[in-house]
This record gives C-alpha cells, structure tokens and sequence, in this order.
C-alpha cells in the first residue's frame, strides 16, 4: 500500500514560518546563560579578588540559574588573565574578576602593552573598592611607616614582598621607594598566600597587600599594620592610621574590583548581569561579608563604571609610566 505525507493548509505553513521567523528574530543571548560561566581570577587562590569572585560566583549562580566558576590564571601584573578575557568570544561566558592591577597597572609595566584595558573589555559591574596595608613582622623594629623609611635608610636596604610582579603592592612599593628615596627591594610572590607565610616567619620583614586577607593576622598579633592607603582611615581597622597622617598623600591608592568581560557584549546582557550584581551587593549577609574583608561594596551603573574605569586608566597608568616601572 502506498503512503502519502498528510496535506499540510497553507495556514498551518504560514503559522510554522512566522513561528521560524520569530525564532530567528530572537537576539542570540535571549536564553543567556544556557552553560555554565566562568569567572577568570588574575590571581591565585586566597587573595582578595580570588576571595571576592567566589563569594559572588556562589550569588550569581543562584541569581542566573546556571553554574558560575572561578578560574585562577596568574602572572604578568594580571595582564595573563587579562588577554585570555580580552581574547574570548563576547558570548556571556568569560568574565574577569577585575582590578585595578589587570586593568589600570599591569598593562603599562610591560614594554608592550598587550591590551587596550578600555576599549579591549566590557566592564560590566562595579563591586567595591579596598585599600592595601602596609605591614611588617611583629619582631622587627618597624611599627610606623615613619619607622619603615628611617630602618630602610639605615640598614641602606629593605626589603618588601607582595604577590607578585607587577601586582598593586608590587606597584605601591615602588612608589613607596620614589616618594621616600629610599633603596626598598621588592620581593615578588606567587599571590598572597606564600607572601603571608614568609612574612610571619621573618624571611621578609613587611609586605604590601589588598587589605581583605590579613585583618585576622593583625588580631592575632602574628602582623603589624602600619599604614592603609587609603585616603583616611578604613572602617575596617579605624586604630590603623592611613598613609596621608605621615604627609605621604601620594601613597594613596586603593584596590577597585569589578565584573567586566570581552569587549562588545550585548547591552541588555550587560544590563541583566549588572543589576544581578548589584542586588548581590545589598544582601545584608553579603555587605557584612565584604565589610569583614575590608571591601566598600557600591553598587554602580554600568556607564558609572566605564566612567571610572577609564579614570584609574588615565590617572594611574601615567603614574606607574612615569615611576619607570617595569616587569
């Protein structure tokens, strides 16, 4: 017996069609996100980016309905997890935990500069910013940031670590050494962690870190913290007087984090995400977490971000040219 394929009514095609049509018409992140997502860190695990994107990877991913992870890729003054974001497809699924090294200083101590940190990205959120603390071993003769300028001019030497080259403490040292006119001799790290082990056992006598890590070593009394940088003092540590109280205004620089991914991402993706991470931002439970770490957490528009994105550019990457600083 022969079969024939049911007759289909020119309403039914049309309907099928328009329905095709409409698909098609559907701009492509419309189902965003329908894989997981990744959040690239420019530094290892423990610091305070690595910290800050996962307390906001845990949010987002219960806010967006999709798993969002944590990626470590370190080195070059953040500029190596800067150009794997830089580089991805503008697709919704790689984002950087980004800072003011990647964004504002790396970029400008390497003799190219491999990225345009404006036009290269879209910079997405703004989360919050934190000063670094300038600290030392509990044993040596350092208890001030006066006392740190004296001891490095009388030993002719003094050595700082940070978490590695190019990283903002890395940055904040040098600065440190042109203000003061003292020989500091940077010691780099592979992130905050192993800093933190050698200064606590002396092998290092101060470091220059993001404040977020290290309250709990101060309450222990196993560090000293001599100065945030800060233009005043952080709510966070109010006994620890900032740089500007030893006449050192040009030491102050703080650590800005924000959400930003390739360059050329959908507006309204951009808007969906940016409104996700700032209803994280007013959790009460997240507030107090990122207080406890030492971060101001604003939420901010996205056009209030790229406005201040391309501020710290223009402020600090003249500043770190100009400081001579080289990786």
């Amino acid at each position: 017996m022969r079969h024939t394929l049911p007759t289909l009514s020119r309403r039914t095609l049309l309907r099928a069609a328009g329905a095709t049509a409409a698909s098609l018409a559907l701009p492509a992140f419309a189902n965003w996100p329908d894989k997981p997502i990744k959040i690239v860190v420019t530094f290892p695990p423990g610091g305070s980016s690595d910290i800050l994107a996962r307390v906001m990877a845990e949010q987002l991913t219960r806010k967006l309905g999709q798993s969002v992870v944590v990626d470590n890729r370190p080195g070059a003054g953040g500029t190596i997890g800067g150009m794997a974001v830089a580089q991805a497809p503008a697709d919704g699924y790689t984002f950087m935990l980004s800072n003011t090294t990647p964004i504002a200083l790396g970029p400008f101590t390497l003799e190219k500069q491999p990225y345009d940190p404006v036009e290269a990205f879209t910079h997405v959120a703004y989360l919050g910013s934190a000063p670094l603390v300038i600290m030392a071993n509990p044993n040596v003769p350092i208890k001030t940031v006066s006392d740190l300028e004296a001891q490095a001019r009388k030993q002719g030497r003094l050595d700082f670590g940070s978490g590695g080259p190019g990283s903002i403490g890395h940055i904040h040292g040098e600065l440190m050494k042109k203000t003061m006119g003292v020989n500091l001799v940077h010691v780099p790290y592979r992130g905050g962690a192993p800093m933190t082990t050698d200064l606590i056992s002396g092998v290092i006598p101060v470091a220059i870190d993001v404040i977020t890590a290290y309250v709990p070593f101060f309450k222990s009394g196993q560090l000293v913290p001599l100065a945030v940088t800060s233009p005043g003092r952080s709510p966070l540590m109010p006994d620890v007087p900032s740089v500007t109280e030893f006449g050192y205004r040009k030491l102050v620089l703080e650590n800005f984090f924000g959400l930003t991914g390739p360059a050329k991402l959908p507006t309204d993706m951009v808007t969906k995400l940016n409104t996700a991470c700032n209803e994280v931002l007013v959790m009460p439970d997240i507030k107090k977490k990122l207080v406890e770490l030492g971060i101001t957490a604003v939420p901010t528009s996205v056009a209030g971000f790229n406005s201040f994105v391309k501020e710290q550019v223009s402020v600090l990457g003249p500043t770190v040219k100009g400081a001579g600083i080289k990786l």
